[in-house]
Formats: structure tokens, sequence, C-alpha cells
């Protein structure tokens, strides 16, 4: 390798070809750096636990001092701050007690009588007792439900004393909500349950049916589930009215392959939106299938609403909201704390990412803070615009710094760039009590869609997807308004073939329900 010395006898054209190389391989070394953060980053995504908790950083960050910058000295207005620090919890070890919903049945393991007596001669008097619980299950239960008809007719004259009505007489047939089958309401809320709570295919419901002596289908099911779905059609317009009555809206989408769909192959990608609103104790989530990701579903979904519609960052909320000076676009601050988490994780200097995950936690504790104080709409906006203004300044200033000092191709530099992008959209947050930093809530309602996906893996048709939709949406609104999925959907399945005459749908809404299902908590939730 030569020298400086000798680098410079050298003729003037070497040189440039040296000084280019050397650039070169510069370049090639911030390319390799990129590509091993991202690997790095796919490796994580693909393996590791998907948990963002802040404590796994904070351990990385006690190997990286260095990288995390203090209080810039060139700070001129730092002065001292007082930081409040939440209080220590600690989980009770042990096993959890049984939910008291739960029945109880009791055993009672006595002694003998003849133990009963004491040597003295008296007879020994109960002064305490001992108790353990222990679960136990009965298997599942099937029966056949026998309805019986009694016909009528008149054995003299049959039918000729009374020409106005029928010579034989008989009950009606009760509704039904898929008349001429053998399914009842809580036949058809247990196969609903088990496909979009416990994720189990129509498939392998066939195999457990056929283990207790009942022969149905899977095409039986997925029959049912379809009718069952244009009855309740009504309904599910209704429910988005109801989203779209309030003043803030939530969405998201994710992905979902659908069998034959027009002049599109089967291994293509389609999408489920979600939509989540109403006011604050009247929550609706609505999930819709759509061919494709475009604006155009947003935009014709959100045509009726005005108010906050809050999503992560992807540009097509963004054009399907050009020219709606009636709607504000919120952002997601959960969207950008991932990207620095997945930074923290993916490159070999990492301080900058932890400290932004440190920053990005202030927000929260601020809002958990003042959630639990109770207050009026009005005094919590002023307390959350004021608690959060220094804390907003300080992390706008530190991205803005971090912008101009930190490689934009770098999977730090990235989250920085996001964050500036979305900074004016996450802010808009503080003006309305139900919003909150991020997007979490529709997020949650969508993840057992996702759970759901790895196991049916695809819908059969465009229609089983509408109605697979539908059949989410019915869950999940029970799950946002406490309900036990299972008991509500009984009550809807029982309703809805009466409803349908009167028209009256509204009364199918969790809130308008007796109050002896809105006691069917779900011990889940519990």
């Amino acid at each position: 390798m030569l020298s400086a010395a000798e680098i410079e006898q050298l003729p003037d054209a070497v040189k440039t070809h040296i000084t280019a190389l050397d650039s070169r391989l510069a370049e090639r070394e911030l390319e390799i750096e990129d590509l091993q953060e991202q690997l790095k980053l796919a490796r994580f995504r693909k393996f590791a636990r998907t948990s963002e908790s802040a404590s796994d950083l904070l351990q990385t960050m006690l190997f990286e001092e260095s990288q995390v910058a203090s209080t810039p000295a060139d700070d001129t207005d730092a002065t001292d701050t007082v930081t409040t620090v939440t209080s220590h919890t600690r989980k009770k070890r042990g096993r959890k007690p049984l939910s008291d919903d739960l029945p109880r049945v009791d055993v009672i393991h006595d002694i003998p009588e003849d133990e009963k007596h004491c040597g003295c001669g008296h007879e020994l008097s109960k002064i305490d007792e001992e108790v353990s619980e222990k679960l136990k299950t009965i298997p599942e239960q099937f029966f056949v439900e026998r309805h019986i008809r009694p016909k009528y007719a008149c054995r003299k004259c049959e039918g000729s004393g009374d020409e106005d009505k029928p010579v034989f007489r008989i009950a009606p047939v009760p509704p039904s909500i898929i008349p001429k089958s053998i399914v009842t309401p809580e036949l058809l809320a247990f196969i609903i349950q088990n496909k979009f709570v416990d994720h189990l295919p129509f498939y392998r419901q066939e195999k457990r049916f056929e283990r207790v002596g009942a022969r149905i289908s899977r095409q039986d099911m997925s029959n049912w589930q379809q009718k069952a779905y244009e009855l309740l059609k009504p309904f599910k317009t209704l429910m988005k009215a109801q989203i779209l009555s309030g003043s803030v809206v939530q969405m998201d989408e994710t992905t979902v392959q659908v069998m034959n769909e027009e002049e599109k192959s089967n291994t293509s990608k389609s999408y489920m939106w979600l939509a989540r609103g109403g006011p604050p104790d009247k929550k609706v989530v609505d999930y819709e299938y759509h061919r494709s990701r475009g604006s155009d579903y947003a935009k014709n979904y959100l045509k009726e609403f005005s108010g906050y519609l809050q999503t992560d960052g992807y540009v097509g909320y963004e054009t399907a909201l050009k020219n709606r000076n009636d709607i504000v676009h919120v952002g997601c601050m959960a969207h950008i704390r991932r990207k620095f988490f997945e930074a923290g994780k993916s490159s070999k200097k990492a301080g900058s990412a932890h400290e932004a995950v440190s920053k990005i936690a202030k927000f929260y504790r601020i809002e958990k803070e003042l959630r639990s104080l109770d207050l009026l709409d009005e005094e919590f906006i002023s307390e959350r615009k004021a608690r959060i203004a220094p804390v907003a300044k300080d992390f706008k200033a530190w991205l803005d710094k971090k912008a101009l000092s930190i490689r934009p191709t770098s999977a730090t530099g990235q989250a920085v760039s996001y964050a500036l992008s979305q900074w004016d959209k996450i802010m808009k947050y503080l003006e309305h009590p139900q919003l909150t930093p991020d997007n979490n809530s529709s997020e949650n309602a969508i993840r057992p869609f996702v759970l759901g996906r790895k196991n049916w893996l695809f819908s059969g048709s465009p229609q089983g997807a509408e109605s697979s939709c539908f059949m989410f949406s019915l869950i999940e609104t029970a799950r946002q308004n406490g309900l036990n999925p299972y008991g509500y959907l009984v009550h809807v399945f029982t309703r809805a073939p009466e409803i349908a005459l009167s028209g009256k749908w509204e009364e199918l809404l969790p809130w308008n329900i007796k109050d002896e299902l809105l006691e069917m908590k779900s011990i889940l939730q519990a």
C-alpha cells in the first residue's frame, strides 16, 4: 500500500483515479452497512418476539453509553427539571384466582361421623374450613331439538262448518335464521365463534362434528354463514352509519387472499379494511373487503363523515382526503416508535434510536397520567397541550438536528425522516379528547383477523370474504362493548328473523340489548 508521500509523487491522473476509487469504496462500505441493517431487521421481524418493550432497548443502551446523547453543550436555556417517576408495582406471584363469573359446585370432604367426638365425651364443633378450587370441564354437548307442531281437524264436518278457516290447523313455523335447515342460533354462533374467535377453519370443524356423530360439511357451514350475512345486510349498513356518526374514526388495512376474483389471479392480494368509531361509549368496528389498497375505498367510505381521521402513514389516506377540509387527518405515534425500536435492534450504533424511544415514552406517560384524573373534556385538552408542549418541542428539535447528522439511508435516518414527515399530523391528536397518540385501537381490532388468516389462509370467493368481514365486525363490536361474542351472536341470530320484518335493526346494537346479556362478560377480557 502506497504512503501519502508516494501518492503525492504520482501523476495527477493516477491521483484522481485513486481518489475516485476511495470514494467508491466508501460508498460501498455504507451500502454494505445499510444492507446488513436490512438483513438484521428482516431476521428480527421473522424470528424475534414482536413486543416493543422499552426495557429491551435499555439493556442494549448499557453497552452504548457513548452513543446516547445527553443535554447538548450549546443548549443555553438548559435548566433544572423535575422528572416524575411512576411508582413501582410488583405482580403477585402464584396462581391467578378463577373468575367469580364461573358457577361453583361444592364437594364436601368431611371426616367420618365416629371421628367427630372428642375423647372427653363432647361432640367436636366446626371452627373453620379450608377451601381449594379446581376447574372442571364438561365436553361439548350436542342434542337434537325437536320442534313438534300438532295438527288439528274436525272429524264430524271435516271443515265444512268453518269454511273461512283451513281444514287442518297447525301452529306457524317459528322464524329461523336459516329456514328449512338444522341450524339454530346457538349452533350457528358456535360455528362462527370457532372460526373467527378461535381461528378454526370449517374443514377442522367438520372433523369435530364427525366425532360427536353430527354430519355437517364445510360447504354447509359456508352456506349458512353466507345466508346469515344476506339477512343481516341492513344491520351492517346501520353499523357503518353508527361509526360515521361520531367525531373520530380510526382506519387500518391488511392483506387477504381471495379466490375466484374477476380478472385477478388466485395468488394476488386483496385487502380487508377496518374502521372503528362512534360515540365514546358506543364503539363499532366495521371490516370490509375490497379488491385493492387504492385510496378510492377510503374516499368513498368517508364520504358522509366529518371530524378526525386517525391512521398510519399510508399515503392512500392522504390522497383520499384531498380537498376535504371537513376532515382532520391525525397520525400515529406508535408507528414512529416502531421504526426507532426496529432501528435500535438492527443498527450497530443504535444510541440515537434508543434516545428517540425514550423521548416518545414521555408522550405516553403524560397521556396515562391525565387519563387517570377523569377531567372534563375542556380541562383535559388544555392540560394535555400545556404538558405536551415542552416535550414535543424537545423531540422536534432533536429530530431536526439528527436529520442533519445521520445518514438518511440508515435505519435510524429513515426513522427520523418518517417522524418529521408525520409530525404535523401526529400533533393533531392534542385537539380532541377522544384521540390518543396512536392508532393502536384499530390495530388491536385488526389483529384477530391477522391471526385467523394464518389458519384459514384465504377466502373461497369475494362473497365469502364479504360475509367473513361482517362476522368479524359483529364479534369485535361485541368485544368493544364488553360483551361475550358468543352470547351476542346468539342474540343477533335469534332476533334477526323477527327484526327483518319490522326493520328495527337498532335493537341489535350492543348497547340496546337486555341487561342479562350485558352480564355475559368474557372471562378472558376480565
